[in-house]
């Protein structure tokens, strides 16, 4: 082949590609070509699935443009058992992946795969209710919103939240990677950084959204709102004795109900947010506040700029 015909080196960079390819699966105790197939979940398989369940649970809004209400059921009906059964092809990756990198046979994967794709379906019509909550909480907080169908199709808090509640019930049924994935294409999307392990009560409300970080331990209860640029952060991050750090703590903050949380805001640690609080713009919290505080940049500092 002439270097006019190919001017990229490809079998050269195919070659080394190759050679990197085959190093790391050496230093990571892979043994090149043992599956012979695909080992982990697809993020563009997930992102497809995401798009048809969003679309099943609200099919006159985020369905196909061409849906007519007398078709509703039979569009619904469909699009599940397409989205179910591609969900319960990742959720079989997943769960042999895991078995594989904790050293275990991965016998009765595809039963128990089966098993928690039913439930996640089952659950479907109680999200669709949770979902329906955030909606209106959205509309009747924001005064710029003139209809819960606009809040459904230009918010991108709501399509944040949609992401979370999908992610979260496969977070707690022992599907993280999957359920990571699915928040990852939400951040990519919006800009809102939701980790699936996060609790979070109802009639939940991001307002703009971007920049808006809730850890995997953070704890959020009812008819909470938020704005851009918030974190629900961790404080600290404890190690082991071989340095490394210790997972699953709980290290980010609780946040009681009927609390609002104004933009740029940083509440770092285990601390609770007491009920019916506000916490200003841009204040920096690392302390527990009771039921009813008012917390304004100005409140928390002396004159002399320490902290109250």
């Amino acid at each position: 082949m002439s270097e006019r015909s190919n001017p990229w080196q490809l079998q050269t960079i195919v070659s080394q590609l190759r050679t990197a390819r085959n190093q790391w699966r050496s230093q990571n105790g892979r043994v090149s070509g043992e599956l012979g197939g695909r080992e982990l979940p697809s993020r563009a398989a997930m992102a497809e699935i995401l798009e048809a369940l969003c679309g099943a649970l609200f099919p006159m809004r985020l369905g196909p443009v061409d849906l007519r209400e007398e078709s509703e059921d039979f569009y619904v009906g469909h699009t599940l058992d397409v989205a179910l059964n591609a969900l319960l092809a990742q959720a079989r990756l997943e769960l042999r992946y895991a078995a594989r990198q904790a050293g275990l046979p991965d016998d009765g994967v595809d039963e128990t795969a089966t098993v928690l794709i039913q439930d996640f379906a089952l659950a479907l019509p109680r999200l669709r209710s949770i979902l329906d909550s955030d909606v209106l909480a959205a509309y009747h907080g924001d005064p710029a919103a003139r209809s819960v169908d606009e809040v459904l199709l230009c918010y991108p808090g709501i399509l944040a939240v949609i992401h979370h509640r999908l992610a979260h019930h496969m977070y707690r049924a022992g599907l993280p990677l999957l359920a990571r994935i699915s928040a990852e294409i939400a951040h990519s999307s919006t800009g809102i950084d939701i980790h699936p392990g996060a609790q979070i009560g109802r009639s939940f409300f991001i307002d703009h959204g971007t920049g808006v970080v809730i850890g995997e331990t953070a704890i959020i209860g009812e008819r909470v709102r938020i704005y851009q640029a918030v974190t629900l952060g961790a404080k600290r991050f404890p190690a082991d004795e071989s340095g490394q750090l210790q997972k699953g703590h709980p290290r980010h903050p609780i946040v009681e109900d009927d609390v609002v949380i104004y933009a740029g805001a940083t509440i770092l640690g285990r601390i609770t947010i007491g009920k019916g609080s506000t916490i200003g713009g841009n204040v920096w919290l690392t302390r527990s506040v009771p039921a009813g505080s008012n917390l304004t940049q100005a409140n928390l500092q002396h004159d002399d700029g320490s902290q109250k």
